[in-house]
């Protein structure tokens, strides 16, 4: 048997862990047109922030150049960043978001 074995009582025994699916950490850029109030709004509606948390990481993508918002697996990472892309151009903003494996 490859993956399983059975025990005395006939029950079957797992051999193989169940790996859990790589993280990928959803960053923000900073640039010189997208507003404070903008890049806040977006870290408290598509990443949930209490405002104090989304004023923070905001602040520290302002003076380092980039900032995680938060951590997913791929497909809600890429669905983050996709919709902080359509926000951002709609509303006239190069903000852009990235995402990158831990």
């Amino acid at each position: 048997m490859s993956k399983t074995d059975f025990d005395i009582k006939g029950k079957e025994k797992v051999k193989d862990e169940i790996k859990e699916p790589p993280k990928y950490r959803v960053l923000l850029h900073n640039d010189d047109y997208t507003t404070m109030d903008f890049v806040v709004k977006i870290l408290e509606e598509v990443f949930h922030k209490s405002p104090s948390e989304a004023t923070a990481i905001m602040l520290h993508v302002h003076n380092r150049g980039v900032g995680e918002c938060g951590v997913y697996p791929a497909e809600i990472a890429e669905t983050k960043v996709d919709i902080v892309h359509a926000r951002a151009r709609a509303a006239g903003f190069p903000l852009l978001a990235t995402m990158e494996r831990i």
